[in-house]
């Protein structure tokens, strides 16, 4: 198959160095910055050892690999979703899968709009297949950590075309995919568009200009009961949410239920003790020797905030589903997004 990787973060760097690893397909990588990039793509796996793979093309040009592209996986930003949609849209053909590695920053609801002409199968996970950092951009990636098994949402699709997606997807990625009922099961997550403003909000809610911190603490191996708390409490509103919604309860977990914990404490260490988690930061500016304040530039703000969270609660005003904790928590994070 030609499969195109559309986006040079992290993902996209991990997913096109591991499929074009098996030697199976054809890895093209449409890229802003195609320059800056090697074809050979060097990926370390947990484990420790090292994988290579060969790209086939690296291009900025969407007109060079879309047209004869038989799968289409955009591993980019929320903000940048509707302006790589728009630019694949004139060379896209009926018979081209079109997914999304991220599927709660609103893909599905871009696509149906921006690709209604096109109706090519739409797909998207549930949750991210990998944990993923790039070491050397262009040249080299960390595969932090795999997902067991893997959850999907395939639309605009006959029942034929949805299981060619399904198991295309399981045959690259490794693992056993399942195939979700609705798109709301993927394009609704309590996963990053809930966990990440919890932590955030719990040590930046009292911010104002002119505080600063003296260190940058860790944001999963620092993480704090009181971010478990209010997480939960988010995730319990969430769960009202999906009950009226055609989402079947054993595809969203609820928190406690995914991370194996019975409260907020029994949380905390959870996330505390997952290994690929304990090397990451807290989104913070280093603005002197000894002072830090919050980065809102990171996608932990520009990301979980304008995307992931605005969709549920879009949702959930379309629903009239009462979710007061989340909306005081997305409010006070688009504040400070729009600093």
């Amino acid at each position: 198959m030609k499969i195109t990787i559309c986006g040079g973060g992290s993902l996209g760097h991990v997913i096109a160095g591991y499929i074009a690893n098996q030697a199976k397909h054809e890895v093209r990588v449409l890229t802003r910055r195609p320059e800056q990039w090697n074809q050979k793509l060097k990926i370390s796996l947990p484990e420790g050892t090292i994988i290579e793979g060969v790209l086939d093309i690296v291009t900025d040009d969407s007109q060079a690999v879309i047209p004869d592209s038989d799968l289409i996986l955009l591993c980019v930003p929320g903000f940048a979703i509707r302006d790589v949609l728009s630019e694949i849209a004139p060379h896209l053909s009926q018979e081209t899968s079109v997914g999304s590695v991220v599927s709660s920053t609103g893909f599905f609801f871009e696509a149906e709009n921006i690709l209604e002409k096109t109706n090519c199968p739409l797909f998207g996970f549930q949750r991210v297949p990998f944990i993923a950092r790039v070491n050397k951009y262009g040249h080299s990636a960390h595969l932090l950590g795999y997902k067991p098994s893997l959850n999907l949402a395939v639309e605009r699709a006959t029942p034929h075309q949805q299981k060619l997606v399904q198991d295309i997807m399981s045959s690259i990625f490794c693992v056993p995919v399942t195939l979700l009922k609705s798109h709301y099961e993927a394009s609704l997550t309590n996963s990053n568009s809930l966990l990440h403003p919890a932590r955030i909000y719990t040590m930046w809610r009292d911010w104002h200009e002119g505080v600063t911190y003296n260190n940058c603490p860790m944001f999963y191996a620092d993480w704090t009961d009181d971010a478990s708390r209010l997480y939960i409490e988010m995730d319990k509103e969430f769960q009202v949410l999906l009950t009226k919604l055609p989402v079947p309860d054993i595809h969203i977990q609820d928190v406690l239920s995914y991370y194996e914990s019975h409260d907020a404490p029994s949380l905390t260490r959870k996330l505390r003790s997952i290994t690929a988690f304990k090397t990451i930061a807290s989104p913070m500016r280093q603005i002197d020797s000894e002072h830090f304040i919050p980065d809102f530039k990171s996608r932990y703000f520009t990301e979980d905030f304008p995307y992931g969270m605005y969709y549920i609660v879009k949702v959930a005003h379309d629903c009239n589903s009462a979710i007061p904790t989340i909306e005081k928590v997305f409010t006070w994070g688009m504040s400070m997004v729009k600093r």
